[in-house]
């Protein structure tokens, strides 16, 4: 398995421990790693805007400029895949840390048997989170994580799939694409698909989904819509 690592650290000598420490593990673990290294948010962020496989990301809290937790609620807009662990000279943070999911603080200076059990912790939630389509938009074909699609609906002959911030647009019936999905999503109509983990509340005409989207639920399609959220939030 690759596993595709950032370290977003302003100290170089953490940076140097951390990786050789990761690259330890991957190697007991039998993963693959692809390691990037970033001495600030912005320089991060520069990156991020055009390659969003990120796996890992070992933040540091305290850096100049924008801090970890500032650069990980712009991560979590779009992006609630990525395993963020925090680094920090600090404890005060924590609180902070629970508004963008994060998975664990690291205390510096940070221990090598912490950082094992981790990023164990990381691979495990990976793994239950990394199931994606491929899908034809233009003449490319994406790779698209699964968990990542809010909802799709129909334009005519073609699909818009709205993933995070961006959307795509593919030549593909609401059949296709509803089968191409799987579990986790409802079909609330003859032209949406809505991503049940994005569900915040239901009525008898529309479906609320995080981020202030509201989609049109068919008629009669309201107890059925229900139940369904119900079996997803029960396997999670």
């Amino acid at each position: 398995m690759k596993l595709n690592i950032a370290i977003c650290e302003d100290e170089q000598n953490q940076v140097e421990f951390i990786k050789r420490a990761a690259s330890l593990w991957t190697k007991t673990r039998g993963y693959l790693p692809v390691f990037s290294e970033f001495p600030s948010a912005e320089a991060f962020l520069f990156e991020y805007g055009g390659k969003r496989n990120i796996d890992i990301l070992l933040l540091d809290i305290e850096m100049a400029g924008m801090n970890g937790i500032e650069l990980a609620k712009k991560i979590r807009e779009d992006n609630t895949r990525v395993q963020i662990i925090f680094v920090t000279g600090y404890p005060d943070f924590m609180a902070e840390g629970f508004e963008v999911a994060a998975l664990h603080y690291l205390i510096k200076p940070v221990k090598k048997e912490k950082l094992f059990a981790v990023l164990d912790r990381a691979a495990e939630k990976l793994k239950g989170s990394s199931r994606f389509v491929l899908l034809p938009v233009g003449k490319e074909t994406v790779r698209i994580y699964v968990e990542d699609i809010r909802y799709a609906e129909s334009d005519g002959h073609y699909i818009l799939l709205h993933v995070g911030k961006e959307t795509y647009r593919l030549r593909m019936t609401v059949s296709e694409i509803e089968k191409a999905l799987g579990q986790g999503f409802f079909r609330s109509g003859r032209s949406f698909i809505v991503g049940l983990r994005y569900v915040i509340r239901i009525t008898k005409t529309s479906v609320y989904l995080e981020g202030g989207i509201e989609v049109p639920l068919g008629k009669g399609l309201y107890d059925e819509m229900n139940q369904a959220l119900v079996r997803y939030l029960r396997e999670q």
